[in-house]
Parts: C-alpha cells; structure tokens; sequence
C-alpha cells in the first residue's frame, strides 16, 4: 500500500481511559463505529496512507510496560508540540487530555516517532504504533500478529523441529524417510532489500532512510516475507545429498504440540558430493572401528587388550585418487591409545599408535579396508603429557597468583534488543551457522549529524584448512577443512564465565540439528562483553605537564570450537576508535607421531622419546560483504591497493629520503587476486565513489594484513586441487548470494579442481563500483615447540578494518576521561606544574 504526503487527523490520549476514551471523545472522529485495529509497525505506515490515523497512548498496559512505565509522559511530550486541549469523556465522567483534532502529514509523524524510539524515549516501535484505528473508506492490509523474529535472525529450536518435521513428511517412502540424516539445517538469508525493509519499519534501528528514495509514494509492505529455512539431508540408503528449501509461516503451533508445518519449496539431489561429517558418525566409526577383529589383533601386537583405551579420530578421507571419489562415504581414523583407563582427563594424544591403515564407510559402518603395514612400537608414557590441575597431572600448580576481579557496578555500556546490539557508536546484529559459527550482520557505526553510516553487510569465518608437512602415512592426508568437512559451529561448545570471558557478558544460546533430525542447543556459545584495552590515546605538553589521557575499551563478540585435537576461538573486536579487528587463537593439543626406536625426522619437531609433531600450517578464510557508506542494494564500492614507493634519486628525491603511497584501482576480479607485500606497506582500501569526507576524498575503510603466508607445497600438491582460494591472500569479487564458501559447498571427497572462489573469479566481472566481497586468507605456519607440550598456549593471527578518511576526524576524540582521572588532577597541582615546568627550561 503506497504511503502518501497527504495530510490525516491524528489524536494522542494520555490520561485515563486508554482505547475506549480515545474513540468516545465527544465530536471527535474517534467516536466512529469502527473497531480499533492492532497492527505492526509497518502497518501502521499502511493505515497512515488511507489518509487518517487515530493514535492511542498513555496507561494503556501494553504501552506503559513497553515504555518502562512511562508511555503516557512520552505521549505528553509528543503532545506539547502540537497544541494539547482538554476534550470530555462520556464514560464515567472523566477528563483526558489530548490533541486538537489537527492535521500533520503522516510521514512526518512516522519519522517523529522512529526518533522517539531511537533516543529511548519507546522502547520499540510497536509499543509507540501498535493501535491504529481506520477512518474513512481506506482499505488497509493488516498484519494480525507482530512479527517475532528479524529476517537474520538464527533460526529458532521450534523453526529447526518444524523444518526438519516438513521434510520428513515430504519422503516418498517409508525407506527414504528412514534414510534421512540431517547434516545442516540454517536460516536461507533473505535478500538485502528485506533486511532493509525489516530494519526500516519492523525492528532496530528503525531506520526509513535504509529504503531507497522514489518520485511519489514508497511502497511499504504490510509485513515482512516468511523466513525460510535451508536444510542439508544425506540419505544413507541411497547415499545421496540434497537440498531442501522449507517456508517456515509462523512455528508457534509446534511449540504447542500442534501438527503445524512449513511449506516446501524446492528439493533437489545434488550429483557427486559428500556432506559434513557429524558427531554420531565419528562416535559410530570409533565403535566400528574398535570392534573389527583384525584391528583387535592388531592393537594386541602392541601389547593393547583393552579396548576402553584406544581412541579412534574419525578424520575425512580427501581427495587423492579415483579411490576418494564421493560415489562412496568414507572416513580415515587416526588411532590413539591412553594408558589408564581410569583418568578420563588422559591426554590420549600422546601415544599415536602408527603402522595401520584403516577405511571405514561411513554410510555402512563397516571397515572396506584394512592392513597392518608396519609395527611401530607405542611411545612410552610421557610424564608430562598431562594438562589437568595440579597432582592430577602429576605436578604442583604455581600459588602466587592473586584474584584479578573485572567489576562493572553500573552494568554494561552495551543494550540488547534480541539478536541487536548497541554499544558506543556501533550497531550490528549477531547471527550463527553450523559451518561458520559467529555471523556478524549489518555493521554500522552512528557518526553525528551523518547518522547511522553502514560499513559491512556481513561477517564471517568461512573456511579453514590445516595441511601438514610430512610426507609419510598417515600425515600427508592430514589436510583437514575444518568447517566445510566438520562445520565450526556444530563443534563449537558452551563457554565458561571467569575463564573464556570476563566482566559483565552476554552469551547467546545456538540451536543445531543432530544427524537423526533431534534439535540441540548449546547454550552460553557466543560471548559478548566489553575488555579494556590499555590506552586510546595521550599527549602532554612539556611546557605545562598537562596531559589528556584516555583508556581504550572494546567491545568483543567470540566463541571456540573443538575440532578433534584442536581449539580454535574466534573474535571480531570493535573499537572506539572505529577499528574491527578479526582475531583467531589456536590452542589445543598437537597432532603427533610416533618413531621408531632411534629415529628422527626433519619434518617435524621431537616432543618425547618416541614422540614427534610433524610441521603443519593453519590457514583462515575470512568473508566481508563490505557496504562502506552503502545503503542496501547501493553498489558504490570499489578496492584500491596501496603500496609505499621509495622516490627514485632526482630533482624531487634530492635527499634521497623520500617515499610516497602509490594507489592502484583494482578494475575486475582477476586483477585483484593480491599477495601481502610487508616491505611495501602494502594494503587494501575499500571505498565508496559517491560519498566524499571534509577534504573531497572518498570515504573508505582500510583492510591491514597482519602476519601472513602462502601454503609451504609444489603446486601440485593434492590438497590444494580442493583449497585454490589460499594461492593468493586477497581476493575480490562481486556479491553473488551464492557465494559463500571458497570450497563450494561439499569439499568433502570433492573431485573437482578448483571449485569454489578460484572458479568465480574466471568471469572476471568488474569491479570498478560494485557490491564488493574480500575474501582474505591468512595463515600462521606452525613450527612446534617443545613449550607447545602437553596443551599449546594460544597463539593469535588476525587483521584489522580500519576507517581510511571515513570519518572528519579521529572518531576517538569525545571519549570522556575516566573515573579514575581525579587522582592524575589532584597529581597535577599547579605548585607541581610549575616546578616541572623549571626543571624542563
């Protein structure tokens, strides 16, 4: 319904009465016939263009426990600005005040209460539009209930059950039903113009101007589309992945016990690939594997009986040959074996048993193929393979360290509304996957009288690998995806208060499916919190000793994954000063090897007699829908590569200490596939071409590589035909919805060569101003270290989203001194002034 300039009666009732006075005030419009009608906030945008609203405020319940009990002072503030009178009730003889009958146009009032909303006077925008009454012949669509959930929202348990319980119902036969194994199960994001819809008129930041500008009337829609869902199911009697697309209307009746379900909208097989592997697999497989009898036997040989101690990492078998070809579901376990069986705290990682070579079908559950190759003798017990406190381990922990408390007496400086969050100048909304993990949406940072300014449309870790250096079985197959084989956030657990996060945090639950279709939650799995930082920044003046000082905050969203051995946590970092940082640290326990008695080898490091840890490399692919300045569906973006030039000797080098930064217009897709260069500075602006700062350039935010590397193989090397993406660290390209994972979808046992970003990239598309993705790929190479025994310290590796002209000036500068800044004045006396100011001439 078109919403129009034209000018409607608005009434506004703040005293006793609520609804029913507002429709009895004598002679006014309200007394018509016509029943109050409860609508959404769009829909309200809806009735206002019929041409006439009627308001109604004040103690009405609803409104004033929305409004923190204060919805009708929020209603009389309204109402002073527009020549408030006093009109008469016929029931019960009582007075209200409210408006002259008046007319206003409508957006204008709609944009009036949006402020309302945004400076906190309402809490939200249903609470200040929730009843509307139509006046006149309009005909208006309403939305009978609100809607519950934004459009980016992760999915909720009962959407999960409801999914899962419409594709079930959609089986053909009872076998196929039986069959199905329910990998994933996520939210299918909307696209753009419904996220912008949603923040404009249906939830935080209530923001109309995200909607593009048109001549005459906006349309504006009288209730978001249904959300939907994206299921990955792989059927074990016929081996076949497919992908199902589920309408979720709403899901409540499920909750309730009810037989409700959502609409199917597509299925299809997809030919020739292999899911992510899932938790009960691994469990399955260890229990297929410790009940074969040749591997009994085998275990035997190394003076192994029971069975209780050995440990079985079901690890995905790759690709290497027509053997790994995806026509079968196969899993390469590791084997390790603890030597008590009553500590279930061992660190069983530090006897790899080597010399077997096992493949189990993972579909059957059966071993295909077997073979005790070689007798390598198990490492002996290492005393200090343990990790637990204090005698557990066999050690005394360290006691003189003192309680470090982190107290916030005044709460969090960060608001939550669902899945929003507001802190300082920044606003985003938080999501969560099963492969990804952490999905930051919606960046934006509120910068004066420019407004809520957007700079990314979303975040993300998309993919992981971990190759290894040593070219003997079974290491050379170690090549791990870790999130399109085993999916980051399926593996992600719950985190600790005191120990993973600090202060006053925020955590938010996550719910998955498991492989047989139940929904499980993992709750406390994304932490929220505020750290200080050190310092923001300082100057004193040497001439008076008076400095200006100010603490850095930050604000973090994180959460950590287990996978098999490994520990990886995940942090997007926001600063005062407009920075993200992207953060990873490693930590867990090294993948080793076992030797041969006198034996050592190059490619790895001696840990313990008998014990090794070969070299490895952990490479991290970071998404960034970037919208720097750009509204949603604005294309106004471009990258510029910047590298630091040394002047060559001449007129304007006649010093020979000259250096300038050169910048370079990444034009299309193929040009921007960029290496780091740190001898040249070198970095990457991502600017807007149509929004300018104070001094005429484009606005833009700056992406600064942290340390980095390149995979340590021959171009030939195997894992690499499924890992093209990290032959370069940058990569750029044109928003494409699917486009998500620089594999493809199913890198398990993928055949094909190159699939993925290396693929996209060959349409070169242009890139000149565009909706622009950063795919950047870093990596640390691990050479491990004795210290890195029994549990690694964390190591960090990371890069920086830094404003490059984006703001006037440093955005930093209006941080107020801290509390504890009355003790630096009182050091700073005037009688100290002076004599610091002696001492100096």
């Amino acid at each position: 319904m078109a919403a129009t300039q034209e000018k409607a009666p608005v009434v506004v009732c703040c005293g006793g009465g609520g609804a029913a006075a507002a429709r009895r005030v004598d002679g006014g419009p309200g007394s018509s016939s016509r029943g109050a009608i409860v609508a959404a906030p769009a829909a309200a945008a809806a009735a206002a263009a019929a041409g006439k609203v009627s308001m109604v405020s004040g103690d009405d319940p609803r409104v004033a426990a929305a409004a923190g009990g204060g919805g009708g002072a929020v209603m009389e503030e309204i109402a002073a600005a527009v020549q408030p009178t006093t009109a008469k009730v016929s029931s019960k003889g009582k007075r209200v005040k409210c408006l002259k009958w008046i007319t206003m146009p409508v957006q204008r009032w709609t944009n009036r209460l949006v402020d309302y909303v945004n400076h906190g006077a309402i809490s939200n925008m249903e609470s200040a539009l929730y009843l509307y009454a139509p006046l006149g012949t309009g005909r208006i669509p309403i939305m009978t209930r609100a809607q519950r959930s934004h459009p980016l929202d992760p999915l909720s348990a009962a959407e999960i059950a409801v999914a899962i319980a419409t594709v079930r119902a959609a089986g053909k036969s009872p076998e196929e039903r039986d069959g199905m194994r329910f990998v994933e199960v996520v939210l299918l994001e909307p696209e753009k113009n419904v996220v912008a819809l949603a923040d404009a008129y249906f939830f935080p930041p209530f923001q109309p101007s995200l909607l593009p500008r048109t001549k005459g009337s906006a349309v504006i829609p009288s209730r978001l589309p249904p959300r939907r869902a994206k299921l990955t199911v792989y059927n074990r009697q016929s081996n076949e992945t497919s992908i199902w697309i589920v309408e979720l209307s709403e899901v409540h009746a499920a909750t309730r016990g009810g037989h409700h379900r959502g609409k199917v909208i597509s299925s299809e097989v997809v030919p020739e690939v292999q899911p992510a592997m899932d938790a009960m697999e691994y469990a399955e497989c260890e229990a297929t594997v410790k009940s074969y009898p040749p591997f009994i036997e085998a275990m035997k040989r190394r003076g192994v009986d029971d069975m209780e101690l050995v440990m079985v990492d079901a690890w995905c078998a790759g690709y290497y040959s027509d053997a790994d070809a995806p026509s079968r579901r196969l899993g390469k376990p590791l084997i390790f074996c603890r030597t008590d069986s009553d500590s279930p705290m061992e660190n069983g990682y530090a006897r790899p048993v080597e010399g077997i070579h096992v493949i189990v079908d993972m579909q059957n559950n059966v071993v295909i193929e077997f073979e005790d190759r070689k007798l390598v003798p198990l490492p002996p017990p290492d005393h200090l393979r343990n990790y637990t406190p204090g005698e557990t381990r066999g050690g005394v922990d360290r006691s003189d360290l003192k309680p470090l408390i982190i107290n916030q007496p005044e709460g969090p400086s960060f608001r939550i509304n669902g899945y929003f969050v507001e802190w300082q100048k920044w606003n985003f909304r938080i999501g969560f996957t099963p492969k990804e993990g952490l999905v930051i949406y919606s960046v934006a940072y509120v910068d004066g009288s420019r407004g809520r300014r957007p700079i990314a449309h979303r975040l993300s870790f998309v993919e992981m690998v971990v190759p290894y250096g040593d070219p003997n079985e079974p290491h050379y197959r170690k090549n791990a995806f870790d999130a399109g084989e085993d999916g980051l956030g399926k593996n992600a657990h719950s985190l600790k208060r005191g120990c993973d996060c600090l202060g006053f945090i925020k955590y938010f639950d996550a719910h998955f499916t498991n492989f047989t279709g139940g929904v499980e939650t993992i709750e406390n799995c994304v932490c929220l919190h505020e750290e200080d930082h050190g310092i923001l920044w300082k100057h004193q003046d040497w001439r008076t000793g008076l400095a200006e000082v100010r603490r850095s905050r930050r604000l973090t969203v994180s959460f950590i994954c287990t996978v098999a051995n490994y520990e990886y946590g995940f942090y997007w970092h926001f600063y005062q000063d407009g920075k993200i940082e992207a953060e990873v640290k490693l930590t867990g326990i090294l993948s080793l090897g076992a030797l041969m008695p006198g034996e050592s080898r190059k490619y790895g490091t001696t840990i313990a007699p008998g014990l090794y840890a070969p070299v490895h490399q952990h490479f991290f692919v970071a998404r960034m829908d970037m919208a720097v300045d750009c509204k949603p569906n604005e294309a106004h973006n471009q990258v510029v590569e910047v590298n630091v030039k040394v002047e060559n000797a001449g007129t304007h080098n006649v010093h020979n200490n000259a250096f300038y930064a050169e910048e370079k217009l990444l034009k299309s897709e193929l040009q921007a596939m960029r290496d780091c260069d740190p001898s040249s500075a070198r970095h990457w602006i991502v600017r807007n071409t149509r929004a300018v700062n104070r001094t005429g350039q484009p606005t833009g935010y700056r992406l600064v590589p942290g340390s980095n590397c390149l995979p340590l193989a021959l171009p030939e090397a195997k894992f690499l035909r499924r890992a093209g993406f990290l032959k370069h660290n940058l990569w750029v390209t044109q928003y494409k919805s699917d486009e998500v994972f620089p594999g493809g979808e199913f890198p398990n046992q993928n055949p094909r060569i190159h699939e993925g970003l290396a693929t996209w990239v060959k349409k070169d598309r242009p890139l000149e101003e565009t909706d622009i993705v950063l795919w950047y790929v870093f990596g640390l190479t691990h050479i491990p270290r004795l210290e890195d025994w029994p549990v690694m310290p964390v190591e960090r590796i990371g890069f920086m989203l830094m404003p490059h002209g984006f703001f006037n000036c440093s955005p930093a500068v209006d941080v107020p001194p801290g509390s504890s800044d009355a003790d630096i004045k009182e050091a700073e006396s005037p009688k100290a002034i002076q004599n610091g100011l002696i001492s100096k001439l």
